[in-house]
This record gives C-alpha cells, sequence and structure tokens, in this order.
C-alpha cells in the first residue's frame, strides 16, 4: 500500500477505541471538538506526501517498489540523511514546530530500532524478526504509532515500580503474554493507528517490567484517558494555534492485555532492556527529528517576535533590539548544533548513518532549559498589556467595525492585521495551549537536571584537564 492520504487517515481512526475525556467515552474521535483539529492537522500532513511534494516526501518501497514516507528510511549515507531531514522539515514548518509528536518522531526511532534488530534477537531470535516486520508493516500502511514511556510513579530518575500501577507481565502463554498496569505520557495516542511501548528508565532486577511491545489503538482492555482539551471550540483567527495543533495526553490503563507473540520485541531481559538506547541509538535519531521541529518552532517565535516590534513601533528600542539579538542568538546557536551533529555524523555498527550524540543532547538540554522559556518571556515582555484588551475578530462583523479600524490600526497594519497578528501572539503567550507548549518543551525529555547529568556522563573531561595541567607544568 502507498502512502496514505489524509482521508484514509482519519477513516483509519473510526476503530471504536476507548478514549476517555471529561469522564466520558468518546464514540468518535473523527467528530468529538478536543481532537478534530489535531486529526485535521495531521491529515494535512499526509496529504502533503502527494502531488508536487511526493519527490521530497517519499521513497521507493524496497518491498513493493510503491512511494511510502521517508520518516520510515534507514539512512544509509549522508544523502539518505539529507533526504530524510529535509523531509522532517517540510512537516516541522507545516505545524511551525508545536506538535512534539507529528508522525515522523516516533518512525524515525523504529526504524533504528529495525535496523538493529539482531539486537533485539540475541536470547529470542523471533524478536529479531518481531521488530523488522513491525517496521515493515508500519512503513508498508503508513501507520501513525504513538508511544508512552514513562510509569505512573516516574518522577525523573526516581521510579519506584508499585506492582498494581506500573506496567508489567502477567503472564506468558504459548500464544503470546498477557499485561496489566499503566502508562503516562502519551501524547496524540488517542490519534494514533498504534501504541509501542519500549524502554526509557532503568530496571534493577525485576523481569517482570521489562516489555518492548506495539499494539493497536482499539485493542481490548486498552483504555486512553485524556487531560481537558485546550482547543476550547475557538474560532481560527481567534485561536489560530490551539484549534490546530492540540495534542492530546493521556494516560493509558491496560486491563489484562493481551499481546500477541508476533508484537514483542522484548521481554524480561533487564541487560537488554537497560541498553537498549545505547545500543540502538534510537534516541538519536528522535532528538535528530526534535532539533528540526525545535529550529521551525524557534523560527516561527522569532518571527512573531519582529512583527509585534514592527506593529508596536519599537524596531529602535535599544532594549527591544537586545531582546531580538538573544532570540536570533538562540536559533544560530540550534541551527549550529543541527548543523554539527550532522557534519559529525558516523555510521554505527548496523550500518545506520547516525548523527553525532553530543550536539543533539546539548540542544535538547538548552532550549528546554534556557532557550524557549526565554523566548516565551520577551514576546510576552514584547506584547505587553496589548494582549489584555484584544476584541474578537468576529467584532469585525459588527456596527463596531468603523471604530475598531479607526482606533486599533498601526503605520504598518490594518486593525484586523493588528489584531489577528495579537489572537496569535496570545494563542502562545497566554493561553491554556500555550502553557502546555512550554511545559511540554521544558520536560519534553524529562527533568532539565537529567539531561545536564547525560550530558556530563557523555562528556570525556579528561582532554581538559590534561590541557589544564599541562599549562601548570610550563616553566616558561
Amino acid at each position: 500500500m502507498p502512502v496514505r492520504t489524509g482521508a484514509q487517515y482519519i477513516k483509519s481512526l473510526q476503530d471504536e477505541r476507548e478514549v476517555w475525556i471529561d469522564g466520558e467515552r468518546v464514540g468518535d474521535v473523527t467528530t468529538h471538538p478536543a481532537f478534530r483539529g489535531c486529526i485535521t492537522t495531521v491529515a494535512a500532513l499526509y496529504d502533503m506526501q502527494h502531488g508536487s511534494l511526493q519527490n521530497k516526501m517519499t521513497y521507493a518501497s524496497p518491498s513493493t517498489g510503491d512511494p511510502v514516507g521517508l520518516s520510515f528510511l534507514i539512512p544509509k549515507n549522508k544523502k539518505d540523511f539529507h533526504r530524510r531531514r529535509g523531509m522532517m522539515t517540510l512537516w516541522a514548518q507545516a505545524t511551525v514546530g508545536m506538535m512534539g509528536r507529528s508522525p515522523d518522531y516516533v518512525n524515525v526511532s523504529i526504524a533504528a530500532m529495525a535496523a538493529a534488530a539482531e539486537y533485539f534477537g540475541r536470547n529470542r531470535p523471533e524478536f529479531a524478526n518481531n521488530i523488522w516486520k513491525y517496521y515493515e508493516r508500519i512503513r508498508e500502511n503508513d501507520l501513525v504509532v504513538s508511544h508512552a514511556l514513562l510509569n505512573p510513579s516516574h518522577i525523573g530518575d526516581q521510579i519506584t515500580l508499585v506492582e498494581e500501577p506500573a506496567l508489567r507481565l502477567i503472564e506468558e502463554t504459548s500464544e503470546g503474554i498477557i499485561i496489566s498496569g499503566s502508562r503516562k505520557l502519551d501524547t496524540s495516542g488517542a490519534t494514533a493507528n498504534e501504541i509501542i511501548l519500549y524502554p526509557t528508565f532503568r530496571l534493577e532486577t525485576n523481569d517482570m517490567y521489562a516489555l518492548a511491545l506495539a499494539l493497536p489503538c482499539n485493542t481490548p482492555g486498552l483504555k486512553f484517558v485524556c487531560r481537558e482539551s485546550f482547543n476550547y471550540g475557538g474560532s481560527r483567527a481567534d485561536h489560530p494555534l490551539a484549534s490546530r495543533f492540540e495534542e492530546m495526553d493521556a494516560v493509558v490503563f491496560f486491563d489484562n492485555v493481551f499481546v500477541p507473540k508476533n508484537r514483542i520485541f522484548l521481554l524480561g531481559d533487564v541487560a537488554l532492556y537497560n541498553q537498549m538506547a545505547q545500543e540502538t541509538h534510537y534516541v538519536t535519531h528522535s532528538d535528530d527529528q526534535t532539533s528540526v521541529r525545535q529550529n521551525a518552532k524557534t523560527e516561527f517565535l522569532l518571527g512573531i517576535a519582529s512583527l509585534i516590534v514592527k506593529t508596536l513601533g519599537l524596531d529602535k528600542d535599544p532594549t527591544v533590539q537586545e531582546q531580538l539579538g538573544e532570540m536570533v542568538g538562540y536559533l544560530v546557536t540550534m541551527k549550529s548544533l543541527l548543523q554539527t551533529a550532522e557534519e559529525n555524523a558516523t555510521t554505527n555498527k548496523w550500518g545506520v548513518y547516525t548523527p553525532d550524540v553530543m550536539p543533539l543532547v546539548t540542544a535538547r538540554s538548552m532550549f528546554a532549559r534556557d532557550f524557549y522559556p526565554h523566548i516565551m518571556e520577551i514576546i510576552r515582555l514584547l506584547s505587553s498589556s496589548s494582549l489584555m484588551t484584544l476584541p474578537s475578530m468576529t467584532s469585525f462583523d459588527t456596527v463596531l467595525k468603523p471604530e475598531l479600524e479607526k482606533y486599533l490600526a498601526t503605520g504598518t497594519m490594518t486593525a484586523q492585521e493588528r489584531i489577528r497578528l495579537l489572537h496569535l501572539v496570545s494563542d502562545i503567550a497566554c493561553s491554556a495551549f500555550g502553557a502546555r507548549e512550554e511545559h511540554y518543551e521544558r520536560h519534553f525529555a524529562g527533568p532539565p537536571m537529567r539531561n545536564a547529568q547525560a550530558l556530563e556522563r557523555m562528556f570525556d573531561r579528561g582532554p581538559v584537564e590534561d590541557f589544564v595541567l599541562k599549562f601548570l607544568a610550563r616553566t616558561d
């Protein structure tokens, strides 16, 4: 099957999955207002794979020759890597960086796992075949896959695996396994086709929690319990971001869920579980997608800030120029780190062309801890009280229109243009959607302290210490 259309994606979600929100079970996620905006946006991403952009979005399937999504490509060289990154950039720009779980995020991870299939089959050879066949299945059917990686008691690096809440093995049979428990944080799981579970924290000895597997989202016993929607049903003009990019987050419950044996990739092997990220490099590839998305988001926010300054006539203010200069510095830093990761890329032992992990982890850490929070603070400061008195865009359809156009216009924008821009600013800076975006970016890859600790562990301090010791030994 070649790449899907948006309509095919939407139809695939009408499958009686069990999704709950506001205390009620959702009958059809494709028509529910909490999910409709995000689904429409993802459908548009799928439609980009057709028509004039197809050559930039797809490649020929090794199995059928049909066009399949480039985010499934296992890069073997720099050319492959560039093609995949170009496709990810197009999707990141289409979502202005606001969707942390566009389909390519998990796709690149699964592709890296599949390339390292031998790793999964070290003690159970069938698992190597399972992960490869699963990769082929989602590639050939162009499926959306979500993931839920944390147990309910997971806080930072401290995890208490309490038997009842934590996802665990209940029983293994000749046909598969039965699992129970729960996982958080599943972003966009309610609007995906599949959910995959794999390691993100270390285990000590208890092998009942050492699991990696995938399931359809309509599997019996699987429940998605969603938070309150931050898309409050406003117009695209008043809520241009929330109405398009509200990704739903959920806790997932597994009530004696049966997992067929061909959907199991790792089971009961604590050592393999703990080393999976380092051995397969799947995180490095998802970090590459993350960096591409965050660059697009930073460009979009810089553009917003620049238009605010022009609209309010603040171009010549030295303080404002300094603030814009800081944002430019953040963007240049993020782009430089991404470029460095590419320039220092190497081929790993599975034959996968893999970017340098250090610049990507640095970008991920700095964006979450320093860049994004400060960018949002600058945007709020630049906007000042302008965000506090915004009339709805529908006000221009009333008898107020002449007065609105007279009093709210500026030297560079009409009143409607100005209010439309400020609604965009308000949606990212002041709304529940905007607050979620900031919180999400801050904790996207775990607590800032853990990311800094990861950098410390990965960096060899020996050479810089030697540099100092050699200086101290100088006698000139």
